[in-house]
């Protein structure tokens, strides 16, 4: 087996770098020799979440395009020349097998420049609606990972293979024992627990409703474990109590998924393909800005499947406790929710992405 060459692109948000760190750590199982170089924005979270994983990262000087007039829009075609330029650099000095992207605007340059090259390069596209990133590149990669069906509408079917978005490994076992994960957070077996989680940074408006109903979940007897985010919790703790857990992040996802039995979730990919292995009755909050509305054309596609619920930002004050109570209430509704969110699981998306990527290797 040869000491083979990564390099991989994606960042901006969790839903990008995250599948990049565990399509990287499946590939150094296999390839212990391998080196590995990530490419991302310079000021974003990547610089810091790569590293923390055991992982060296070069920052590119880019940003997306604003939707109005802004300075950041004017800097942008200096910004994209400076990225081409640093991208040109790295390919030539680290010279990689494979070059893997994940989404997020540093991925454009790179893989721009490596496939100019003629180096394989893979995408992984992990919403039912594509970025533009990955749009853009669509006809200079190799082949397309995704995790939803009719991507055709945006990819060459040709290049498309559905291998799922990874997710963390202890999620896949999911070996919890939910009396255990209850006890973790000081919670009471007694009560029915709900987890609420609106990405790793939180999510203003799911937390303003949480603290509005927090009354409405006493009522029904119910316990709340609150993940708010890091930009809220100085906002938000002040409502810990017995019954509440408000925590700005939670690093064993196991337990707190273990501990539920109700899960209320913005709609990232990451998220999504979490809950389809996860398998517990879930209501998704979409965040409506996002680029081209992803996140509410990600749930839907459970939501057709009968295999969650949603609720709309502007549904909310008037619907949500309609909606929830119905669900409580049901448990034949609960039991049809997790039977078919689990048919959609795709456990083993992080070793099938790879399975794609060696095939590359053994073509050159």
């Amino acid at each position: 087996m040869g000491s083979y060459k990564f390099i991989l692109s994606g960042g901006g948000t969790g839903g990008h770098i995250y599948p990049a760190i565990a399509i990287a750590n499946e590939l150094k199982k296999r390839h212990s020799n391998a080196e590995f170089l990530f490419v991302g924005a310079k000021d974003r979270m990547e610089m810091e979440k790569v590293p923390n994983a055991g992982y060296k990262i070069e920052g590119l000087w880019i940003s997306g395009l604003q939707r109005k007039l802004t300075l950041k829009n004017l800097m942008f075609p200096f910004k994209l020349i400076s990225s081409l330029l640093k991208a040109r650099k790295i390919v030539s000095q680290f010279k990689p097998d494979v070059v893997i992207g994940t989404g997020g605007f540093a991925s454009g340059p790179l893989l721009k420049v490596a496939s100019g090259r003629g180096i394989p390069c893979v995408l992984q596209e992990q919403n039912s609606y594509a970025g533009m990133t990955n749009k853009l590149l669509k006809d200079k990669v190799t082949k397309i990972c995704v995790a939803y069906d009719g991507m055709d509408k945006f990819f060459p079917a040709e290049k498309i293979i559905k291998t799922g978005n990874p997710v963390r490994g202890d999620l896949v076992a999911m070996n919890v024992d939910k009396q255990e994960a209850i006890k973790s957070f000081r919670l009471s077996a007694d009560k029915k627990t709900i987890f609420v989680l609106g990405g790793s940074l939180g999510a203003r408006r799911v937390n303003q409703l949480i603290a509005k109903e927090l009354e409405y979940f006493k009522t029904r007897n119910l316990q709340v474990i609150w993940q708010c985010g890091k930009l809220y919790i100085e906002e938000y703790k002040k409502y810990n109590s017995d019954s509440v857990k408000v925590l700005d992040f939670i690093n064993n996802m196991d337990f707190a998924y273990g501990a539920a039995d109700f899960i209320i979730s913005r709609a990232g990919a990451g998220s999504v393909s979490e809950l389809c292995i996860v398998g517990k009755p879930t209501v998704f909050i979409p965040s409506p800005n996002v680029a081209e509305d992803h996140q509410t054309k990600n749930a839907q596609a459970l939501v057709s499947e009968n295999a969650a619920l949603m609720l709309r930002e502007k549904e909310l004050d008037e619907n949500f406790e309609t909606v929830f109570s119905e669900l409580i209430e049901s448990g034949e509704k609960q039991k049809v929710l997790s039977t078919n969110i689990k048919k959609l699981a795709l456990p083993n998306a992080t070793k099938n992405i790879v399975d794609q990527i060696e095939k590359l290797l053994n073509r050159n």
